[in-house]
């Protein structure tokens, strides 16, 4: 795996974003957007995260049917190393779970989603940029906190697929929010990750209010993402 550290803290780091990108992109492509978070969160580990080389382009599955889609066996297939990429970072740098976000962008996004569903303890957040569950889940937790933001004019991965996973993470109970952006095509924008920066401020995740509910208080690592 080809990583690029986008910014290493001189103490100790607070937080964790890992990035992860599309067919054809590089890290250093996602490490442009990863400077974004670094200097929202200057306590932050940032590293973004290259895939394998796939048919002369990196890519973490080959799609097939359209619309970002793949076989579920691909992805399954790519899933165990995506975990150990992740779990690799948090033990490096001393970081929770729940002080990890995970941000991707249309595959890198897929991927990330995937990886949640299977493995629901594994970050604590979730920017997913124009991509999409290859299958919609059949459960969901609230120990992670989705947030998708989709362009209404992206032809590639089409907004209806992130408004479907949005209902249906949304009636399974989980913690998932959906932002549109107007005139979007498949592509970031500036407009989308400060709604980024801002869900990882301000929106309180569900679990929050479950701890309430049983009389717990979140810890220190557990309100890491919205200092």
């Amino acid at each position: 795996m080809h990583y690029v550290i986008v910014q290493q803290p001189v103490s100790s780091a607070s937080q964790l974003f890992l990035l992860y990108h599309g067919v054809g992109d590089t890290p250093e492509s996602m490490a442009e957007i990863g400077s974004w978070f670094g200097r929202a969160f200057p306590e932050a580990l940032v590293v973004a995260v290259g895939a394998p080389q796939r048919d002369h382009a990196r890519q973490w599955f080959i799609e097939a049917g359209g619309e970002g889609a793949a076989s579920q066996v691909a992805i399954d297939a790519i899933l165990p190393t995506f975990v150990e990429t992740v779990q690799h970072w948090q033990q490096k740098s001393g970081v929770s779970p729940l002080g990890t976000a995970l941000v991707g962008f249309s595959q890198g996004a897929t991927l990330i989603l995937e990886g949640i569903n299977a493995h629901p303890e594994l970050a604590g957040r979730v920017i997913a940029f124009s991509g999409r569950f290859n299958t919609l889940p059949a459960k969901a937790s609230r120990k992670t906190t989705i947030h998708l933001i989709h362009g209404d004019n992206d032809r590639q991965i089409p907004l209806t697929h992130a408004v479907d996973a949005e209902e249906r993470v949304a009636a399974l109970g989980g913690d998932i929010t959906l932002d549109i952006i107007d005139e979007l095509p498949h592509a970031i924008d500036d407009k989308g990750i400060n709604i980024a920066l801002n869900h990882l401020r301000n929106t309180v995740p569900k679990r929050y209010f479950d701890e309430a509910l049983g009389g717990a208080k979140p810890g220190e690592d557990d309100v890491v993402m919205m200092m």
